[in-house]
């Protein structure tokens, strides 16, 4: 590799590590943890369904099957989101957005919005990889 190279990759997991930063502190200003806002963003985005099973929400996390269930128990606890037996196959389990969870989402992701425009921008643009 190049000097260009690491300071491309440089630049990107610095853009990267400052919006997750940015993204922890609005969730926390506004009552969830960075990963409660993860799964939400998940369960209503990462799929053309409003639900995500378990094992959905454990890859689009990429986290362990038991830490995503603990996960989902907090949220639960807080009427973000509610547990269905699966439509389909029973054994699975759907989870689902609470009018409160749906609610939090919705003004979180709309506060990332001038974050994510300036990113698209940026990475966008004609020589985004040449570090400054």
């Amino acid at each position: 590799m190049e000097k260009s190279d690491y300071q491309r990759l440089a630049h990107f997991r610095h853009r990267l590590r400052r919006f997750l930063r940015n993204s922890e502190l609005l969730c926390l200003e506004n009552g969830a943890t960075a990963l409660q806002y993860q799964l939400l963003l998940q369960i209503r985005g990462a799929s053309a369904r409003d639900w995500a099973t378990v094992g959905e929400l454990a890859e689009q996390l990429q986290s362990k099957h038991n830490s995503v269930v603990a996960l989902i128990d907090r949220c639960e606890k807080m009427g973000l989101v509610e547990r269905k037996a699966g439509r389909e196959d029973r054994r699975q389990v759907e989870v689902h957005l609470l009018p409160a969870g749906e609610e939090l989402l919705a003004r979180i992701a709309e506060l990332h919005q001038e974050e994510v425009q300036l990113l698209r921008a940026e990475f966008s643009l004609p020589g985004w990889d040449r570090a400054e």
